[in-house]
Protein backbone atom coordinates (compact mmCIF):
# COMPACT_ATOMS: atom_id res chain seq x y z
CA UNK A 1 0.00 0.00 0.00
CA UNK A 2 1.36 3.43 -0.94
CA UNK A 3 1.34 5.74 2.08
CA UNK A 4 2.71 8.75 0.19
CA UNK A 5 0.31 11.67 0.78
CA UNK A 6 -1.44 13.00 -2.31
CA UNK A 7 -0.98 16.55 -1.07
CA UNK A 8 1.40 17.95 1.51
CA UNK A 9 0.44 21.00 3.58
CA UNK A 10 3.44 22.64 5.23
CA UNK A 11 4.03 25.80 7.21
CA UNK A 12 7.56 26.95 6.31
CA UNK A 13 7.22 30.17 8.32
CA UNK A 14 4.65 31.59 10.74
CA UNK A 15 1.47 32.54 8.91
CA UNK A 16 2.67 31.07 5.60
CA UNK A 17 1.14 27.81 4.38
CA UNK A 18 2.53 25.84 1.42
CA UNK A 19 0.38 23.25 -0.36
CA UNK A 20 2.14 20.77 -2.67
CA UNK A 21 0.25 18.52 -5.04
CA UNK A 22 2.24 15.34 -4.51
CA UNK A 23 1.81 12.85 -7.35
CA UNK A 24 5.05 13.48 -9.27
CA UNK A 25 4.95 10.00 -10.82
CA UNK A 26 1.68 11.06 -12.52
CA UNK A 27 2.83 14.64 -13.16
CA UNK A 28 0.58 15.60 -10.22
CA UNK A 29 -2.59 14.73 -12.15
CA UNK A 30 -5.81 15.40 -10.25
CA UNK A 31 -7.82 12.31 -9.40
CA UNK A 32 -10.81 12.15 -7.05
CA UNK A 33 -8.70 11.40 -3.99
CA UNK A 34 -6.35 14.31 -4.71
CA UNK A 35 -9.29 16.68 -5.15
CA UNK A 36 -10.68 15.59 -1.79
CA UNK A 37 -7.25 16.14 -0.21
CA UNK A 38 -7.09 19.66 -1.67
CA UNK A 39 -10.51 20.43 -0.18
CA UNK A 40 -9.34 19.17 3.21
CA UNK A 41 -6.15 21.23 3.03
CA UNK A 42 -8.13 24.36 2.17
CA UNK A 43 -10.39 23.71 5.17
CA UNK A 44 -7.32 23.42 7.42
CA UNK A 45 -5.99 26.77 6.21
CA UNK A 46 -9.41 28.39 6.62
CA UNK A 47 -9.55 27.15 10.23
CA UNK A 48 -6.15 28.68 11.08
CA UNK A 49 -6.73 32.19 12.44
CA UNK A 50 -2.99 32.86 12.17
CA UNK A 51 -2.89 32.07 8.43
CA UNK A 52 -1.78 34.99 6.27
CA UNK A 53 -1.17 33.43 2.84
CA UNK A 54 -1.29 30.10 1.02
CA UNK A 55 1.21 29.13 -1.68
CA UNK A 56 0.23 26.29 -4.04
CA UNK A 57 2.73 24.32 -6.10
CA UNK A 58 3.45 20.86 -7.51
CA UNK A 59 6.03 18.30 -6.46
CA UNK A 60 8.91 17.64 -8.83
CA UNK A 61 10.35 19.89 -11.49
CA UNK A 62 8.29 18.82 -14.54
CA UNK A 63 4.74 19.74 -13.65
CA UNK A 64 2.64 21.98 -11.47
CA UNK A 65 -0.34 19.80 -12.40
CA UNK A 66 -0.40 18.28 -15.89
CA UNK A 67 -4.19 17.87 -15.86
CA UNK A 68 -7.01 15.80 -14.47
CA UNK A 69 -6.39 12.06 -14.27
CA UNK A 70 -7.34 10.69 -17.72
CA UNK A 71 -7.09 7.08 -16.54
CA UNK A 72 -9.83 7.78 -14.01
CA UNK A 73 -11.99 9.78 -16.42
CA UNK A 74 -11.89 7.51 -19.47
CA UNK A 75 -14.68 5.11 -18.53
CA UNK A 76 -16.97 7.50 -16.63
CA UNK A 77 -20.63 7.67 -17.58
CA UNK A 78 -22.37 11.08 -17.61
CA UNK A 79 -23.54 10.79 -13.99
CA UNK A 80 -20.06 9.89 -12.75
CA UNK A 81 -18.53 12.59 -14.95
CA UNK A 82 -20.80 15.19 -13.36
CA UNK A 83 -19.75 14.00 -9.90
CA UNK A 84 -16.07 14.22 -10.89
CA UNK A 85 -16.55 17.74 -12.25
CA UNK A 86 -18.40 18.77 -9.10
CA UNK A 87 -15.57 17.41 -6.93
CA UNK A 88 -13.12 19.51 -8.91
CA UNK A 89 -15.33 22.57 -8.63
CA UNK A 90 -15.61 22.12 -4.86
CA UNK A 91 -11.86 21.77 -4.39
CA UNK A 92 -11.00 24.80 -6.49
CA UNK A 93 -13.77 26.91 -4.98
CA UNK A 94 -12.47 25.99 -1.51
CA UNK A 95 -9.13 27.52 -2.48
CA UNK A 96 -10.73 30.50 -4.22
CA UNK A 97 -12.94 31.30 -1.22
CA UNK A 98 -10.13 31.32 1.34
CA UNK A 99 -10.02 34.69 3.12
CA UNK A 100 -6.24 34.94 2.72
CA UNK A 101 -4.37 35.47 -0.57
CA UNK A 102 -3.64 32.27 -2.49
CA UNK A 103 -0.66 32.36 -4.87
CA UNK A 104 0.10 29.62 -7.42
CA UNK A 105 3.78 28.81 -7.95
CA UNK A 106 3.74 27.13 -11.35
CA UNK A 107 6.92 25.14 -11.76
CA UNK A 108 6.16 23.26 -15.00
CA UNK A 109 3.15 22.07 -16.98
CA UNK A 110 -0.18 23.61 -15.93
CA UNK A 111 -2.57 21.99 -18.36
CA UNK A 112 -6.28 21.23 -18.15
CA UNK A 113 -7.09 20.75 -14.48
CA UNK A 114 -3.68 22.19 -13.64
CA UNK A 115 -4.42 25.43 -15.46
CA UNK A 116 -7.80 25.48 -13.75
CA UNK A 117 -6.14 25.00 -10.36
CA UNK A 118 -3.76 27.89 -11.04
CA UNK A 119 -6.66 30.09 -12.18
CA UNK A 120 -8.49 29.42 -8.91
CA UNK A 121 -5.58 31.09 -7.09
CA UNK A 122 -5.50 34.87 -6.70
CA UNK A 123 -2.46 35.23 -8.90
CA UNK A 124 0.28 33.15 -10.50
CA UNK A 125 4.07 33.24 -10.30
CA UNK A 126 5.44 31.09 -13.11
CA UNK A 127 8.74 29.47 -13.99
CA UNK A 128 10.11 30.58 -17.34
CA UNK A 129 9.72 26.92 -18.32
CA UNK A 130 6.03 26.76 -17.38
CA UNK A 131 3.44 25.88 -20.01
CA UNK A 132 -0.27 26.70 -19.72
CA UNK A 133 -3.27 25.45 -21.62
CA UNK A 134 -6.77 24.00 -21.67
CA UNK A 135 -6.25 21.11 -24.11
CA UNK A 136 -9.37 19.15 -23.15
CA UNK A 137 -10.84 19.40 -26.67
CA UNK A 138 -8.05 17.05 -27.76
CA UNK A 139 -9.70 14.44 -25.53
CA UNK A 140 -13.20 15.08 -26.84
CA UNK A 141 -14.39 17.04 -23.80
CA UNK A 142 -14.56 20.67 -22.68
CA UNK A 143 -12.92 21.88 -19.43
CA UNK A 144 -14.79 20.72 -16.35
CA UNK A 145 -13.19 22.39 -13.31
CA UNK A 146 -14.11 25.99 -14.13
CA UNK A 147 -11.58 26.61 -16.88
CA UNK A 148 -13.99 28.19 -19.34
CA UNK A 149 -15.21 30.65 -16.74
CA UNK A 150 -12.05 31.61 -14.86
CA UNK A 151 -9.99 31.90 -18.05
CA UNK A 152 -12.72 34.11 -19.52
CA UNK A 153 -12.49 36.41 -16.52
CA UNK A 154 -8.69 36.44 -16.55
CA UNK A 155 -7.88 37.05 -20.23
CA UNK A 156 -11.16 38.12 -21.85
CA UNK A 157 -13.73 36.41 -24.04
CA UNK A 158 -11.92 36.28 -27.38
CA UNK A 159 -8.62 34.98 -26.03
CA UNK A 160 -10.33 32.46 -23.74
CA UNK A 161 -12.41 31.23 -26.69
CA UNK A 162 -9.29 30.81 -28.83
CA UNK A 163 -7.31 28.97 -26.16
CA UNK A 164 -10.13 26.65 -25.09
CA UNK A 165 -11.43 25.73 -28.55
CA UNK A 166 -8.00 25.17 -30.10
CA UNK A 167 -6.43 23.55 -27.04
CA UNK A 168 -3.31 25.60 -27.76
CA UNK A 169 -0.59 25.49 -25.13
CA UNK A 170 1.29 28.68 -24.36
CA UNK A 171 4.67 29.35 -22.74
CA UNK A 172 5.08 31.47 -19.63
CA UNK A 173 6.20 34.54 -21.59
CA UNK A 174 2.96 34.60 -23.59
CA UNK A 175 0.91 33.90 -20.47
CA UNK A 176 2.50 37.00 -18.92
CA UNK A 177 1.61 39.11 -21.95
CA UNK A 178 -2.01 37.93 -21.78
CA UNK A 179 -2.29 38.73 -18.08
CA UNK A 180 -2.74 35.07 -17.19
CA UNK A 181 0.29 35.21 -14.89
CA UNK A 182 1.62 38.07 -12.79
CA UNK A 183 5.33 37.29 -12.84
CA UNK A 184 7.80 35.00 -14.62
CA UNK A 185 11.03 34.01 -12.87
CA UNK A 186 13.90 31.59 -13.36
CA UNK A 187 12.94 27.95 -12.61
CA UNK A 188 15.24 27.76 -9.61
CA UNK A 189 13.70 30.94 -8.15
CA UNK A 190 10.00 30.05 -8.16
CA UNK A 191 9.75 28.92 -4.53
CA UNK A 192 12.05 31.63 -3.17
CA UNK A 193 10.08 34.29 -5.06
CA UNK A 194 6.84 32.89 -3.69
CA UNK A 195 8.16 32.91 -0.14
CA UNK A 196 9.35 36.50 -0.54
CA UNK A 197 5.88 37.52 -1.73
CA UNK A 198 4.34 35.58 1.15
CA UNK A 199 6.54 37.42 3.66
CA UNK A 200 5.44 40.73 2.21
CA UNK A 201 1.78 39.72 2.51
CA UNK A 202 2.30 38.45 6.06
CA UNK A 203 3.77 41.81 7.09
CA UNK A 204 0.62 43.75 6.15
CA UNK A 205 -2.45 44.28 8.27
CA UNK A 206 -4.13 40.86 8.09
CA UNK A 207 -7.67 42.16 8.45
CA UNK A 208 -7.04 44.78 5.78
CA UNK A 209 -5.72 42.14 3.38
CA UNK A 210 -8.74 39.92 3.98
CA UNK A 211 -11.18 42.79 3.54
CA UNK A 212 -9.41 43.91 0.35
CA UNK A 213 -9.50 40.39 -1.10
CA UNK A 214 -13.20 40.10 -0.33
CA UNK A 215 -13.91 43.47 -1.94
CA UNK A 216 -12.07 42.50 -5.14
CA UNK A 217 -13.57 39.01 -5.32
CA UNK A 218 -17.16 40.15 -4.72
CA UNK A 219 -16.87 43.33 -6.74
CA UNK A 220 -15.74 41.48 -9.86
CA UNK A 221 -19.28 40.21 -10.43
CA UNK A 222 -21.12 43.43 -9.49
CA UNK A 223 -21.84 46.58 -11.44
CA UNK A 224 -19.56 49.48 -10.54
CA UNK A 225 -22.00 51.31 -8.27
CA UNK A 226 -22.73 48.25 -6.13
CA UNK A 227 -19.09 47.19 -6.14
CA UNK A 228 -18.04 50.61 -4.83
CA UNK A 229 -20.77 50.44 -2.17
CA UNK A 230 -19.36 47.07 -1.12
CA UNK A 231 -15.89 48.61 -0.91
CA UNK A 232 -17.22 51.40 1.33
CA UNK A 233 -18.66 48.78 3.69
CA UNK A 234 -15.32 46.94 3.86
CA UNK A 235 -13.46 50.23 4.37
CA UNK A 236 -15.75 51.24 7.23
CA UNK A 237 -15.54 47.82 8.85
CA UNK A 238 -11.75 48.14 9.11
CA UNK A 239 -12.21 51.14 11.43
CA UNK A 240 -13.62 48.82 14.09
CA UNK A 241 -10.25 47.04 14.32
CA UNK A 242 -7.21 47.47 16.50
CA UNK A 243 -5.11 47.02 13.37
CA UNK A 244 -6.47 50.26 11.89
CA UNK A 245 -5.55 52.20 15.04
CA UNK A 246 -2.11 50.60 15.14
CA UNK A 247 -1.40 51.06 11.43
CA UNK A 248 -2.27 54.74 11.39
CA UNK A 249 -0.55 55.45 14.71
CA UNK A 250 2.60 53.72 13.48
CA UNK A 251 2.57 55.82 10.29
CA UNK A 252 2.21 59.10 12.22
CA UNK A 253 4.85 58.04 14.75
CA UNK A 254 7.23 56.94 11.96
CA UNK A 255 7.68 53.38 13.20
CA UNK A 256 6.90 49.88 11.96
CA UNK A 257 3.35 48.74 12.65
CA UNK A 258 2.79 45.79 14.95
CA UNK A 259 -0.40 44.25 13.65
CA UNK A 260 -2.35 41.82 15.84
CA UNK A 261 -5.02 40.72 13.38
CA UNK A 262 -7.76 42.15 15.60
Amino acid sequence: MNDTPLVVLEQPEPGIHLLRINRPQALNALNSATLAAISAAAAAVAADDAARVLLVTGSGDRAFVAGADIAEMRDLDPVAAAAFSQAGMRALQALEMLPVPVVALVNGYALGGGCELALACDWIIASSRAVFGQPEVNLGIPPGFGGTQRLLRRVGRARAMELVTTGRQIPAAEALTLGLVAQVVAPESVLDTGLAVARTLASKGPLAVRLAKQAIRCGADLDLANACAHETAQFALAFASADQKEGMSAFLEKRAARFSGR
